[in-house]
């Protein structure tokens, strides 16, 4: 069972010494951020709920401090690509949804998936290796 949020990050550049000037000191170049989706379930599996709202960061400050956690870099800006998932995550994923609407003040997980992912889940098969 295989689940992975996609972000995109631009990063400021930095020199690391004093005699070193940067311009402009942001990168076009923008980095893949993969980081893994809990279980759902548990852990931090409620980590889409926490943190995106149709698709997007909810909280562009949040977003960035999360990114700048993750890279170790300072963080311009930072966008949610996708929720990629295997079929299984998937199915656990709106199983442990419908558990319990409540949380996420909806009657279906069809409005819960769409509320706060937007149309950015991508199931891959995994089995092609």
């Amino acid at each position: 069972m295989d689940g992975q949020y996609v972000f995109t990050a631009q990063v400021r550049l930095e020199p690391a010494r004093e005699f070193v000037s940067l311009d402009p000191n942001t990168a076009e170049t923008t980095v893949t951020v993969f980081l893994e989706a809990a279980e759902p379930g548990t852990g931090d599996w409620l980590f889409f709920r926490n943190t995106l709202w149709r698709g997007e960061v909810g909280d562009e400050e949040h977003g960035r401090q999360l990114a700048e956690e993750w890279l170790d870099l300072p963080v311009e800006s930072v966008s949610f690509r996708e929720l990629q998932v295997d079929e299984e995550y998937f199915e656990t994923l709106k199983a442990a949804i419908a558990d319990d609407l409540e949380p996420f003040n909806a009657d279906a997980v069809s409005e819960v998936l769409t509320k706060y992912l937007g149309s950015s889940i991508r199931v891959v098969d995994t089995e092609a290796d």
